[in-house]
């Protein structure tokens, strides 16, 4: 049984590392303005297992650093962590929601009615475009 709850920045970090960014130093994973957003932690038990932190300014919402254990993706637990951030998006008056994804996980986000709206741009090696969708 999977819930959702609101967690700290800090408590990102682990997983954003391990998941995201394992070949970087842990300090890379952290985002400037952490403390102005909304985190939220996927817990199965009290396992934390997915993480991802949503922005919103005015009527625009970004969610960054979505990770999920390696060993709990392609259960759902993400999905139900993206529709609960999207939810929250509309709580608090965005009417578009978009992130910098992986191309790799672009079938992911389309399932959820974001597409690309930019070229696509590399983070060191890995490729990425913006995806956004109305809200």
């Amino acid at each position: 049984m999977i819930t959702i709850r609101s967690i700290t920045p800090e408590q990102t970090y682990p997983l954003r590392h391990s998941v995201l960014w394992p070949d970087k130093p842990f300090d890379y994973v952290k985002v400037e303005n952490d403390q102005e957003g909304q985190h939220f932690g996927a817990f199965l038990l009290d396992e934390l297992v997915a993480v991802i932190s949503l922005f919103v300014e005015g009527n625009e919402a970004r969610f960054r650093k979505f990770a999920a254990r390696p060993d709990r993706q392609r259960q759902g637990i993400g999905t139900q962590l993206l529709n609960h951030v999207m939810a929250e998006a509309r709580r608090s008056g965005a009417t578009t929601i978009w992130c910098d994804a992986r191309l790799d996980a672009a079938d992911f986000y389309r399932r959820f009615g974001m597409e690309a709206v930019s070229e696509v741009f590399y983070k060191g090696p890995i490729p990425y475009a913006k995806f956004s969708r109305t809200l």
